[in-house]
């Protein structure tokens, strides 16, 4: 039994990605039920039997017009329990989104640290190891779980994507605020090893006081450079606006930028006018709140599943990605 490849779940609005990752893989999904109550409430079970065996349940844990947020991980909880109920030796969870990831610390009073207390909810239900793409907080995601949790990183990825486009121009990294400093400095790095050649650096300020952003200092030289704004997600696209203008201000040539989850809460106000030549994000979150014409005009989807497969493959019982 041990020898057995792993099972491969993935519940309701995770089907797609799901999908493409067993593919890389040389398997298929293993069928389950998700039932809804007249009074809102749930249950999904495995149909396939898990008895002594790894199992893989991918979810990403994003609000959309179906559940909310808490919906999802609601489910993705109780499933992985009826999982260990029935016997799964080892469940591991992969979420391309992982919720919740920018209340890690407190900035108020009594303020929430909600990350650790989701950390909690995925131990309580016997979850072995958890796989996010691109956390907010690397290092208060480490501090909150107890079981292995990856933070999978897409910045090569993105290297490898912006390589194509910045020709022989000279390029500055930009971090549309402090606590992005070090992402956007791995991304620099990164994009210097693809190009073969330095890459800037620039830091913006950025003061938030509930929805109003501040700040107008722009550290860094972006004068007839092409700058791409760097950051871990989009949700309004207020953060990057107020990068990009800045740096459009302070006589950048170009404009990209790039986040790996797209939100997007507030639908295609970001590219209205368009600011950016292209935004680049990754399939964790799929860009159903803007308009078809505005995915393929001002966005570029970049592909995560060979980076997932591959991670899978190099720690479970798959032979090929």
């Amino acid at each position: 039994m041990l020898t057995d490849r792993p099972l491969l779940f993935a519940l309701q609005g995770s089907e797609h990605y799901a999908t493409r990752v067993a593919q890389r893989l040389g398997c298929q999904l293993a069928l389950h039920e998700e039932r809804d109550y007249e009074d809102g409430e749930h249950k999904c079970r495995p149909l396939a039997s898990v008895n002594g065996r790894e199992v893989v349940v991918f979810h990403s844990l994003y609000g959309d017009d179906r559940q909310s947020a808490n919906d999802k991980l609601c489910r993705l909880l109780f499933f992985c329990g009826a999982l260990k109920d029935a016997g799964a030796r080892h469940v591991q969870v992969v979420t391309p989104y992982l919720c919740y990831g920018r209340k890690d610390r407190r900035s108020q009073p009594q303020d929430p640290t909600i990350t650790r207390y989701l950390a909690t909810l995925f131990e309580a239900c016997r979850v072995d190891r958890l796989v996010a793409l691109e956390v907010h907080n690397p290092a208060a995601f480490d501090n909150a779980f107890r079981i292995p949790a990856w933070n999978v990183q897409c910045t090569e990825l993105f290297a490898e994507h912006f390589a194509r486009f910045v020709g022989d121009a000279d390029v500055v990294a930009v971090s549309p605020d402090s606590g992005g400093a070090k992402r956007a400095e791995q991304f620099r790095q990164a994009l210097e090893r693809q190009l073969g050649r330095s890459v800037g650096s620039a830091l913006m300020e950025k003061h938030r006081a509930h929805a109003t952003l501040t700040g107008t200092l722009l550290a860094g030289d972006v004068s007839g450079k092409t700058a791409i704004v760097f950051d871990d997600l989009i949700s309004t696209g207020e953060t990057l606006k107020h990068a990009g203008l800045a740096c459009q201000k302070a006589g950048a040539t170009r404009l990209f930028a790039a986040a790996t989850h797209g939100l997007f809460t507030a639908g295609s106000h970001l590219f209205d006018p368009p600011l950016f030549e292209h935004i680049a994000i990754f399939d964790s979150v799929p860009p159903f709140r803007l308009l078809p014409e505005c995915v393929t005009q001002h966005v570029h989807v970049l592909d995560s599943t060979a980076l997932v497969a591959t991670l899978l493959a190099e720690n479970g019982a798959f032979d090929t990605v």
